[in-house]
């Protein structure tokens, strides 16, 4: 069942109702989660099912669910499974027979997508970036030939250091959305080509503050198709490596493939790298 990201407002009314008649509510936090209850006049049995312990738990609500007693899956903000706890219960559940029924609602990725202006015919949520640098560097250049439109939580104590290395890995013209603290009081959209967004998160006093949704606009297609170019890009560039400098190298395959050089230049320093 999905809750609010921010706005109480958004509690929908089949939520408040299904929560109302439910025998137990599965909580991420339960202190959290009892706040929301409360708010809404409700007291239910809560059960905390969070990332540490939902295996251990899962038997447990399961055991309620086979007695006939109907259970609620939330969690703090948002939708449960969308870089949520819950996927281990329901994989179960499923796996028993036993019904399992999504109560939709508020979600963090969809309302970012909703209001950024970025493609969204297709789209990749890779949930939350690696802590260090190495890893998260290591998921962009992975992505950095994918034409949909990508789409990543981050957290602030992180998000200077993430959109530097989108910078860094996929160009600094790539265009990319921010969206802090959505629905909240102090909503915030930075947009534009990704080192003018980080710029703007720098000069703002508050742009390390608040949950992050980071959006990013896809590659551009190579010609041919994408499953095609991926490798035979990789393989261009190696080749033009091995006579000429970098820059060189961006040049020519940006006027070989009709791609931005900025971002062959990126992919050829990564390739250098590795």
């Amino acid at each position: 069942m999905a809750t609010p990201i921010g706005n109480l407002e958004d509690m929908s009314a089949r939520a408040s109702t299904v929560l109302a008649k439910v025998a137990v509510v599965a909580a991420e936090d339960t202190r959290h989660s009892g706040r929301l209850l409360q708010h809404l006049g409700i007291h239910k049995p809560l059960i905390a099912l969070h990332d540490h312990n939902e295996r251990d738990k899962a038997n447990r609500i399961l055991a309620e669910l086979e007695a006939g007693r109907d259970v609620a899956l939330i969690s703090d903000a948002g939708t449960p499974l969308i870089s949520d706890p819950g996927y281990i219960l329901v994989r179960e559940a499923r796996a028993q027979g036993m019904r399992v029924s999504p109560i939709p609602g508020p979600c963090a990725l969809i309302a970012g997508l909703s209001a950024a202006g970025l493609p969204t015919d297709r789209f990749l949520f890779a949930g939350f970036l690696p802590a260090k640098r190495s890893g998260r560097r290591a998921v962009l250049d992975e992505l950095s030939l994918e034409t949909s439109t990508l789409v990543f939580y981050e957290s602030p104590h992180r998000i200077l250091s993430a959109v530097s290395d989108i910078a860094e890995v996929l160009g600094p013209d790539r265009d990319v959305v921010l969206g802090r603290e959505l629905t909240k009081t102090f909503e915030t959209f930075y947009d534009g080509p990704v080192s003018v967004v980080l710029e703007q998160l720098e000069a703002d006093p508050h742009g390390a503050r608040g949950e992050f949704v980071v959006m990013v606009r896809g590659a551009s297609p190579t010609p041919g198709g994408a499953d095609s170019g991926a490798l035979d890009l990789d393989r261009l560039i190696r080749l033009l490596m091995a006579e000429l400098p970098v820059k060189k190298v961006a040049r020519l395959a940006a006027e070989l493939t009709g791609r931005p050089k900025n971002e062959l230049y990126q992919r050829a320093l990564a390739l250098k790298e590795s």
